[in-house]
C-alpha cells in the first residue's frame, strides 16, 4: 500500500483550496490542485467539483495535492454567472438530489424548478422534490401545495412534504439520506440548512431569515460544502440559486428531459416533432386531455422558445 498517496472525495472548495476526505482513513486533508490539472482545457469554471473522487499526494500530515480526477458517473451543471460560454459543476457523483421548494415564504418560480429537474434528467441524477414549511401554509396555500404535488407526481417525481420547524417527516428524510451522497438545492430561504440541522442538530449550520420586503431568502450558505449527519450519509449544502441556466443541450432534445412529454412523444404523427405546432402531436393532445399538466407544458415552451442568454 502506497501511504504517500490516497483516493478521496472532495468535501469543500474555498478559493484555491479543497478539503478532501481520505476514503480509507476518513481523515480530511487540505489540498490544492496540481498546476497541470488546473490548466487543463475545460469548458467549466471548476475542474474539480464537490463530490469528485480524486487521487491525492500527501505532502504533510494534513495537506495534499490533487493529482487526478476520476471520471464522474453524473453531475449537476449550470451556466456560470456572467460567463455565457462557461459552466459551473455544482456537485458530482450524486446518489440523489433533493430540490427543496416552498409554496410561499418564499414563493418559488416554476421555471426554476423545471430547469433544475431537466438538468437532473439530462445528467442522470436521481431527484426528489421536498416541500418544506408545510406547518405555515394557510388554506389557499395548501390548495396550491396539493396542485403542485399533483403536477409533479403526474410527471413521475416523488414529492414529499416536510417541516424542519416541527419535525414532520424529518425521520423519513433522515432515513432516505442515510447511505447516500446527496445534494440539497433550492432557492434562498426555502430552508435547506434548517433541514440539515433538523437531521442532526449537532451540525449547527447557520440559518437566515426572509427579507420582509420581498419575501425572498437571504444567503446564509456562501459555498458548497459536505456535511455528514450522525445517522449516516453525506449532504452537499448549496448556496441559494436565483436562476438555473441550461447548458450543453440542444433545443430539439429538450422534450427528452420532461419524462411525461418524452413518454407521449412516441405517439406523435411526425418525427421529429417539436411539440409546439405540428398537427396530430400526441404531446399537445395529452395537454388538452389533462394527461400532461399545462404548467409543465408551459415551462417546456418557455425553455424551447427562450434565448439561452436570458436564463444565465
Amino acid at each position: 500500500m502506497n501511504t504517500s498517496h490516497f483516493e478521496g472525495t472532495v468535501f469543500r472548495h474555498t478559493g484555491s483550496h479543497y478539503l478532501v476526505k481520505n476514503n480509507v482513513l476518513h481523515k480530511i486533508f487540505d489540498c490544492v490542485v496540481r498546476g497541470r490539472l488546473r490548466l487543463h482545457e475545460t469548458t467549466t469554471t471548476n475542474p474539480v467539483a464537490i463530490g469528485d473522487i480524486v487521487d491525492c499526494k500527501i505532502i504533510s500530515e494534513s495537506e495534499g495535492i490533487i493529482t487526478a480526477v476520476h471520471p464522474r458517473r453524473n453531475y449537476i451543471i449550470r451556466r456560470a454567472a456572467n460567463l455565457s460560454h462557461e459552466a459551473h459543476i455544482i456537485a458530482a457523483n450524486i446518489d440523489c438530489a433533493y430540490l427543496i421548494v416552498t409554496i410561499t415564504h418564499p414563493r418559488n418560480a416554476w421555471t426554476f424548478i423545471d430547469r433544475f429537474l431537466v438538468t437532473c434528467e439530462a445528467y442522470n441524477v436521481p431527484v426528489k422534490l421536498i416541500i418544506n414549511k408545510v406547518d405555515v401554509y394557510c388554506d389557499a396555500e395548501n390548495e396550491e401545495k396539493e396542485r403542485f404535488k399533483q403536477i409533479y407526481t403526474q410527471a413521475g417525481y416523488e414529492v414529499v412534504e416536510v417541516s424542519a420547524k416541527t419535525g414532520f417527516q424529518v425521520d423519513w428524510l433522515r432515513g432516505d439520506v442515510c447511505g447516500k451522497f446527496c445534494l440539497f438545492s433550492g432557492a434562498s430561504g426555502v430552508g435547506k440548512s434548517s433541514l440539515i440541522n433538523a437531521l442532526d442538530p449537532a451540525l449547527s449550520l447557520r440559518t437566515g431569515v426572509l427579507s420582509k420586503t420581498h419575501q425572498k431568502g437571504m444567503h446564509t450558505t456562501t459555498f458548497y460544502e459536505v456535511f455528514e449527519p450522525a445517522s449516516g450519509g453525506a449532504i452537499v449544502d448549496s448556496p441559494g440559486i436565483k436562476g438555473f441556466g441550461l447548458i450543453e443541450m440542444e433545443k430539439e432534445e429538450l422534450y427528452h428531459f420532461f419524462p411525461e412529454l418524452f413518454h407521449m412523444a412516441a405517439h406523435c404523427k411526425f418525427n421529429p416533432c417539436t411539440h409546439t405546432h405540428e398537427p396530430r402531436c400526441a404531446v399537445r393532445q395529452a395537454v388538452d386531455d389533462g394527461r400532461i399538466s399545462p404548467e409543465r407544458y408551459d415551462s417546456y415552451l418557455k425553455m424551447f422558445q427562450a434565448d439561452d442568454e436570458k436564463y444565465r
